[in-house]
């Protein structure tokens, strides 16, 4: 009988699936397993980690569960086409033209993705803390709250929580629970609301029970979050979004020209 082979003491509390799957999750994330690549074999694997065959196969389901890749026993695992995704903020951030969509829609065609949003919900309430303190608001003052989420090729993409004050909002389009042609950026304009210039805080969280619900997490992977304030060029605040997306899926790319 096979003795299992014992797993090397670390100061990585994680059991070595998942340390060994977290590694080729960051060679897959990197480039240096490219989309339609064959992973390393098993025995290569097994070499590379100094594992166990049951314990190299147990890493390769977590990474399968979670899209990155696919295969089947005895065959060759392949990491997935179009599963890595560079979301370009800026390019949400310009209005659309007269008829064209929702700028973030048009971003998605580019790469040969079927793209849609789903309106959750539009109500009033009291914002949390971090939307609170953005759009410079006092006690338990309401605002304005669309709820989306963001779907490419029918999979979760991005849960999406924009929100608006009342003297902002109330009244227009932004408050009826229906979408927005052009998207939101346009609209503001178009209420004399000229967005001037934008501030993202982006941070890597646990992914709250709504946010992994939402999303279909795999499992225990942080979500990519950032908190977009919107300000007019007296600088004022108009809106404050929180956009989620799934830590292994995405990454963001802003580019600055030097001052």
């Amino acid at each position: 009988m096979t003795v299992p082979k014992a797993e090397p003491e670390s100061h990585d509390r994680r059991s070595l699936h998942e340390r060994i799957a977290a590694d080729l999750r960051d060679d897959i994330m990197t480039g240096e397993l490219p989309p339609g690549a064959n992973l390393p074999s098993t025995a290569q694997l097994r070499t590379r980690f100094d594992a166990s065959n049951a314990t190299i196969r147990k890493a390769l389901q977590l990474l399968k569960d979670e899209g990155l890749v696919v295969g089947r026993a005895g065959a060759a695992v392949t990491v997935r086409e179009h599963r890595q995704r560079t979301i370009r903020p800026a390019a949400s951030l310009a209005p659309a033209a007269p008829g064209e969509p929702y700028p973030w829609l048009t971003e998605a065609a580019k790469h040969g993705t079927d793209a849609r949003i789903i309106l959750l919900d539009v109500t009033e309430t009291a914002p949390p803390a971090d939307i609170r303190t953005a759009l410079g608001l006092q006690g338990n003052a309401k605002t304005v709250l669309r709820s989306q989420l963001l779907l490419i090729d029918d999979e979760p993409a991005e849960l999406v929580k924009a929100y608006y004050p009342l003297n902002v909002a109330s009244g227009t389009p932004l408050a009826k629970p229906h979408r927005i042609k052009g998207g939101t950026a346009t609209l503001l304009r178009q209420l004399g609301h000229t967005p001037h210039h934008c501030v993202d805080r982006v941070s890597a969280r646990v992914p709250t029970q709504e946010q992994f619900e939402a999303l279909r997490l795999p499992g225990n992977l942080p979500v990519l979050c950032t908190l977009r304030v919107v300000h007019m060029a007296d600088g004022r605040p108009i809106e404050a979004t929180s956009m989620v997306k799934a830590g292994h899926l995405y990454e963001l790319q802003y580019e600055f020209v030097p001052q």
